[in-house]
């Protein structure tokens, strides 16, 4: 009963979750909290925790308990050192532990080398995160772009019906022809057209913003617009390809796991070396056994245990002298693989460097589209407003109203791309210098 309370309560809240607006940093939490390869890097996170608990308890001693049973049967040597049949059988109990003194360095560079791993993971899981918030923020930048488009589709409409209106009332005087009725007709049946394409195009939107976010249904989610426009009058200065990627370098993750991992291969290096040096280690144990032999009488169980009772204390040092050039092979292979890890640090700051320059330049080309689109809306406004006072006074032809219109649609169009272009590549500039995704 409690379960299906439960799942009920579940399933009434995810649509009122979906109802309510959602803003960036919303989304963001909500695909990264949801997001099945993120998962996935938080479970290696949780493995690497794991191998280092394991490393540290290498310095601990072991503990083994055996019991053993043994039956012999046939001809057998005598105390009177003559051989007869006989059967004989034994029972044997020992506890034993170890503990390793000197390895070589090698547990203390094992639980560093674990250690580092765990870091390295840890920053892939950021890395994984930031993808995912990076997918999200772009998803809702082009979820409000076609929310304007979809609202200049419609302003579309409503001048388009307004002119079929008057129209429709200078047919009724007797002062326009049927023609231009249903040549405006047409242009509005047009911009329905358009309208429905933009209202599409925004529920597509929504549909891979919710896809992303792992949801089930598109179905009453929403997004929250930013307060205020971006403008030509509030673009900020950028800094430099090189001022972002010094900045970079200390705070992506991407870079942090592979630093991370150049000195887990130097301590690879450590732990190969440690071959070359001797171990020690100290053994203790405790044991006793039970013999029981065919025609002879034997102790009691209990007795013999006692009188066999045994304790031993051992140390134990192997020193290499040759083992077929194996550890010289492994030093080879752990510094080869040191020069790899390298070059994937090398690899990956050149990857940040040419996506830091290719958002840079996307967002110069973003300012200066801006600009112009902005200057083009004006100057199209300008025009479909004196286009549409001339229409109505009879001194221009639809025709001419109608390009006018669709100038300055497709300028306001074309400003709305140009305005969250540069909205999405300014936060993306922010983003590498370590700050949050905001608009």
């Amino acid at each position: 009963m409690r379960i299906s309370l439960a799942l009920f309560a579940a399933l009434l809240s995810q649509p009122l979750l979906a109802q309510t607006p959602w803003t960036l940093t919303q989304c963001c939490d909500y695909a990264v909290e949801h997001n099945i390869s993120v998962k996935q890097y938080e479970n290696q996170r949780q493995r690497q925790e794991i191998q280092l608990s394991t490393a540290r308890n290498q310095r601990l001693p072991d503990l083994n308990a055996s019991a053993g049973q043994n039956f012999s049967f046939g001809r057998g040597l005598t105390a009177e050192n003559t051989y007869t049949n006989t059967n004989t059988s034994s029972t044997s109990f020992s506890l034993g532990t170890s503990v390793p003194l000197f390895t070589g360095f090698q547990i203390p560079n094992q639980i560093k080398l674990s250690r580092l791993n765990l870091e390295a993971a840890t920053q892939d899981l950021e890395k994984a995160k930031n993808d995912i918030r990076a997918q999200v923020a772009q998803a809702y930048v082009q979820i409000l772009y076609d929310m304007e488009i979809s609202d200049v589709a419609h302003r579309q409409i409503s001048i388009d019906s307004g002119q079929v209106a008057r129209l429709q009332s200078l047919l009724d005087v007797g002062k326009v022809s049927e023609a231009e009725v249903a040549q405006q007709k047409a242009a509005m049946a047009q911009s329905l057209l358009t309208a429905t394409q933009a209202d599409n195009n925004l529920q597509l939107a929504l549909l891979s913003m919710t896809q992303l976010l792992e949801l089930p249904s598109p179905d009453g989610f929403t997004i929250v617009r930013p307060r205020g426009s971006v403008g030509c009058d509030n673009i900020a200065a950028l800094p430099t390809p090189d001022d972002i990627y010094a900045e970079a370098l200390a705070v992506k993750p991407e870079i942090q796991a592979q630093q991370l991992r150049l000195r887990s291969a130097d301590n690879n290096i450590k732990i190969a070396q440690s071959g070359l040096y001797p171990t020690l280690s100290f053994s203790a144990g405790l044991g006793s056994n039970y013999y029981k032999t065919s025609g002879f009488v034997a102790d009691g169980f209990g007795e013999q245990l006692k009188n066999n009772f045994s304790q031993y204390l051992g140390l134990s040092l192997n020193i290499p002298i040759f083992n077929r050039f194996q550890t010289r092979n492994n030093i080879r292979s752990a510094r080869i693989d040191r020069q790899n890890q390298q070059l994937s640090l090398d690899n990956t700051k050149k990857t940040l460097y040419k996506e830091i320059q290719q958002a840079y330049y996307n967002t110069i080309a973003a300012q200066q589209k801006l600009q112009s689109s902005d200057q083009a809306r004006e100057s199209s406004e300008t025009a479909f407003r004196l286009m549409q006072a001339k229409y109505e006074n009879g001194k221009a032809t639809i025709t001419e109203f109608n390009e006018a219109k669709n100038n300055y649609l497709k300028s306001e169009s074309d400003l709305t791309q140009a305005r969250y272009e540069y909205l999405y590549q300014q936060a993306l500039i922010q983003f590498y210098r370590g700050q949050e995704l905001a608009f």
